[in-house]
């Protein structure tokens, strides 16, 4: 069983509407992937008993340091947002099935929308040597946050804002679409709203394009004790149920079986 450690704050700070950066040193650091996440134990509140799961967002190896964005959506991540420099939290992890990149894959598409893009910026970064075209969505251009560290470590970047006041409006997957046939990626990676993970999963499937997506229901325990987060996942003879906290969060495509009450990750 994974133990739980107390790690030190060392930075939180807003990086766009509801968005958030916390930089935690913690241990884990060098055992951490791309698409894996942490559990955290909300400290203060003690009505607040279930650990929250957010999913790493980068990790500097040099200084020991993991970082998560998160969304506030309510009591729990509001009180995250609270905490300060030299603040500590108990989490657990790193926990989960990250995302994989196969040796002879060496072209990339990274498809995000909101906060569904936190997870996805480790990879640029865990695996240099590929090449990255990043499609990303947002609600507008208040929510857009780590623009540049995509612009900078992608070949190519697409943007889209769903009022149009940054980049093309409309939503990411329809860029993607309009462009996955000239990108021609061996590999999909995608992280975002259920109807967004459903449109790219049809979009691989229709190409047969190797495809992963990071998904995430509400958790429980966060090891695969509990069985609060089973997913659906194809069969021969129909489906069976899986564990998104140790069988995911990071899915092959064609294998998953999307409800419209998954969650996504962030």
């Amino acid at each position: 069983m994974k133990n739980s450690r107390m790690c030190k704050i060392i930075s939180n700070h807003s990086i766009a509407d509801n968005m958030y950066l916390m930089a935690i040193e913690s241990s884990i650091a060098d055992r951490a992937r791309p698409g894996q996440f942490i559990h955290i134990k909300l400290p203060y509140d003690d009505s607040l008993l279930l650990r929250r799961p957010i999913s790493i967002n980068n990790v500097d190896l040099d200084k020991g340091v993991v970082y998560i964005a998160y969304q506030v959506v309510g009591k729990g991540t509001e009180l995250l947002s609270s905490l300060e420099s030299g603040d500590h939290l108990d989490i657990l992890g790193p926990l989960g099935n990250g995302f994989s990149i196969s040796s002879y894959v060496e072209t990339v598409a990274i498809v995000g929308g909101g906060c569904g893009i936190a997870p996805l910026r480790y990879i640029l970064d865990y695996w240099k040597d590929r090449s990255y075209t990043a499609f990303l969505g947002y609600r507008d251009g208040n929510s857009i946050y780590q623009l540049d560290d995509f612009e900078k470590e992608s070949d190519n970047l697409y943007l889209t804002t769903d009022d149009g006041s940054k980049g093309e409006k409309g939503v990411i997957t329809k860029v993607f679409e309009r462009e996955v046939d000239m990108v021609r990626p061996q590999l999909i990676m995608a992280c975002g709203p259920t109807p967004m993970l459903k449109q790219i999963q049809s979009i691989a499937n229709e190409r047969n394009i190797a495809c992963q997506i990071s998904l995430e229901e509400r958790m429980g325990c966060g090891i695969g004790a509990c069985m609060v987060c089973s997913c659906k996942v194809k069969m021969k003879d129909g489906f069976e149920y899986k564990k998104v906290c140790t069988d995911g969060p990071v899915f092959l495509s064609d294998e998953v079986i999307l409800d419209e009450n998954v969650q996504f990750s962030c």
